[in-house]
């Protein structure tokens, strides 16, 4: 189903920019086509964090967080949410090349 939504969203986004579909239909599509809210395990954090071969400082400014925060995700003391939960389902699908693009 995602690559469906892929898919739509960039014809979509071609015809906005050749005036074919309003700014208003092209916001309900970008609302649309965003994944679902994903939570995250302490070991899944720890898992995506390896996959990029980051210290936990680094991927902590790749987040715009503390690194101490980092690790109390990793050890499960906390959660990551808002902002911070959208880029790790980010970098975990897309990697972390997504961000810096």
């Amino acid at each position: 189903m995602s690559d469906i939504l892929d898919m739509s969203h960039e014809l979509a986004t071609d015809l906005h920019e050749v005036g074919a579909i309003d700014a208003i239909t092209m916001r309900k599509m970008d609302l649309l086509c965003l994944p679902a809210k994903r939570s995250f395990s302490a070991s899944e954090i720890l898992r995506i964090r390896q996959k990029t071969r980051m210290s936990q400082t680094v991927f902590a400014m790749f987040l715009n967080v503390g690194s101490s925060t980092i690790a109390q995700w990793e050890k499960g003391h906390r959660k990551p949410s808002g902002p911070s939960l959208r880029l790790l389902d980010v970098i975990d699908r897309k990697g972390v090349e997504a961000l810096v693009a």
